[in-house]
């Protein structure tokens, strides 16, 4: 998973979309690494311009890493995400679109991908539908270097048809479990980063 520099004031808006993407797929694939902690401890919170929508949660999220520790936010993404069984909380499309793992959207989500030109790392042990896998392709979408596939239709295409449905669902679920705490802080930043974007393409429709 990609290391953002998390200093969003310094990038343009293409390249800043892409790093929150990368930074939410490696925050909800696994507890964050030592470096990543360290780096939102000590990123910038204040927005370069006053009332930036995003600036509000960000600052959340950035406090939440400064108030916990490394081992108190591993310790947290284990009991909510982790365990033998069936987890406190789903990180799967297909659990918030059908109700189970495995269903009718991870195919759709597939044959889409496949379309894209992509395919699932073989050593990745979610399926498709996790909400990093999502992120990740997004990321691509925005900044890859083929301009046929990395565009801004692909983009809204992809987005409305694999994210947009659930991934609201997936963050009031995680802000409303009673242990949450740096992961509720996360979800409440992707939440009003999911509403930009929605926002965003719906100005392009």
């Amino acid at each position: 998973m990609m290391q953002a520099q998390l200093i969003p004031s310094t990038l343009d808006e293409e390249t800043a979309r892409a790093e929150v993407y990368g930074l939410l797929a490696a925050l909800y694939y696994s507890a964050p690494s030592a470096q990543l902690h360290q780096n939102l401890r000590v990123a910038v919170t204040e927005a370069p311009a006053a009332g930036a929508l995003l600036e509000g949660s960000w600052g959340e999220l950035v406090a939440a890493a400064r108030d916990q520790s490394l081992a108190g936010i591993v310790q947290e993404y284990d009991a909510l995400f982790g365990g033998v069984g069936k987890p406190e909380l789903y990180l799967f499309g297909s659990h918030y679109l059908s109700g189970f793992l495995n269903e009718k959207p991870l195919a759709a989500l597939r044959t889409d991908i496949a379309a894209l030109g992509l395919a699932r790392d073989e050593t990745m042990p979610e399926t498709e539908d996790h909400v990093a896998y999502l992120c990740e392709v997004m990321r691509y979408l925005i900044a890859g270097d083929d301009v046929a596939v990395a565009n801004l239709t692909r983009q809204r295409e992809f987005f409305a048809r694999h994210l947009q449905p659930w991934l609201p669902m997936m963050c009031e679920a995680i802000m409303q479990h009673p242990t949450a705490r740096f992961y509720r802080s996360l979800a409440a930043f992707t939440q009003a980063f999911i509403s930009v974007e929605a926002q965003g393409f719906d100005m392009l429709a």
